[in-house]
Order: C-alpha cells, then sequence, then structure tokens
C-alpha cells in the first residue's frame, strides 16, 4: 500500500495544495495533527483539504481537539485518538495531543504522561501507530536541543512494535526520523513523505 503522511498543517493553503495533488498516487493518506491554528481555522482546514479522495485517517494534534476535530472531518475521514481502525488490510491505532503536557497554555489540547499511557494500553497490535507527539528521544529535539518527547509513546512503539510510527509535533524536527526496535519512527511535518507498506 502507497502510504501519503503528513503533519502540522497549521493552516498552511500552499503546503496543503501540494499534499492534495500528490494524494491522487496514495492509497491512503494519514495526518497526524495540527490543522489548524491554537483551536482556529479547523473547518477551513478541513477545506484545504477536500480535495483528496484517498483513504484518509486522522489524529487530532494539541492544536485542536478530539471532538473539534470529528465534527470538521469530512465524511468518510476516520478520526482516531485512543481508537484504531483497518483499511486495506492494515492496522492503525492512533493518539492525538501533545504528551507530555505542552507549555503553551489554555488552548493547547494535551495529556499527561499516564493518560497516554491508559489510552495507548488498548493497542495490542499495528501496523501503523499514529501519534502527533514523537516518542522520547527520537525526533523530538527543540531547537534549543531539549528532548520533549513522550515517554509512555516510546514504551508503546517498544511493546506494539508497528513497522511505522508517525509523529509531528515538533517543528524544529521535521524530517528527523530514527528506530525503536525494529519499528521506523518518522517526525512527518507538512510535506509530502511517501511510505510503502505490504499489507
Amino acid at each position: 500500500m502507497r502510504v501519503l503522511a503528513f503533519s502540522d498543517l497549521h493552516l498552511s493553503r500552499s503546503r496543503a495544495a501540494v499534499l492534495v495533488e500528490a494524494s491522487a498516487q496514495a492509497d491512503l493518506v494519514i495526518g497526524a495533527g495540527d490543522f489548524c491554528n491554537m483551536r482556529k481555522g479547523l473547518d477551513q482546514a478541513m477545506g484545504l483539504l477536500a480535495g483528496i479522495a484517498a483513504p484518509m485517517v486522522i489524529v487530532p494534534g494539541n492544536a485542536e481537539s478530539h471532538a473539534e476535530l470529528r465534527a470538521a472531518a469530512p465524511d468518510g475521514v476516520q478520526v482516531l485518538h485512543g481508537s484504531g481502525c483497518s483499511v486495506g488490510g492494515l492496522r492503525l491505532f492512533g493518539l492525538g495531543y501533545g504528551v507530555p503536557v505542552t507549555p503553551f497554555g489554555s488552548w493547547s489540547c494535551d495529556l499527561t504522561e499516564a493518560q497516554a499511557r491508559d489510552m495507548l494500553a488498548g493497542c495490542e497490535a499495528a501496523d501503523i501507530l499514529i501519534t502527533h507527539s514523537p516518542p522520547k528521544g527520537i525526533a523530538d529535539r527543540t531547537s534549543g536541543g531539549v528532548s520533549v518527547g513522550s515517554v509512555a509513546i516510546h514504551e508503546a512503539i517498544g511493546r506494539i512494535r508497528p513497522r511505522l510510527a508517525l509523529c509531528g509535533h515538533i517543528h524544529d524536527s521535521w524530517g528527523a526520523e530514527g528506530m525503536i526496535g525494529h519499528s521506523r519512527v518518522v517526525n512527518l511535518g507538512p510535506t509530502v513523505n511517501w511510505f510503502e507498506v505490504p499489507e
């Protein structure tokens, strides 16, 4: 299966146009959160992606809540947050929000490590794990070099052993990747990222 994945669109019209155009070649499109900015413009963001015809699976970032994303998502788009689905024989599980809690204030949708651990506990197996936040120690460095990823997500990747663990959130680490066991971890960013995943 040819998978197109991205994160952190943040209402960028130009980046959305490139993603929509590329999606014509995709069997599955994955969006790893932060479609809008500070809980504003989510309907507009979904409109920018309306040209995507391929099956689409998304998780909320810290810039939109689960309820807001479910309300704004077009018909047929699957929104995951502590839940999973199957597309074309691939098992996907998603967890949105900022983990651990961010310093951004009341607008940010965040989870504590304990909350994230509880929500990830329901996943026993997945081919692709989609989280907004990166795992601790991989693709999670700020411009100052500080590792701000999630211990709970790192633990879950080690336990679940997905083929791919896709994330975003930390803009300074867009494009960074690494391995946890045999699982490839990629911080996507708002560009076209292609993955070939056998069904």
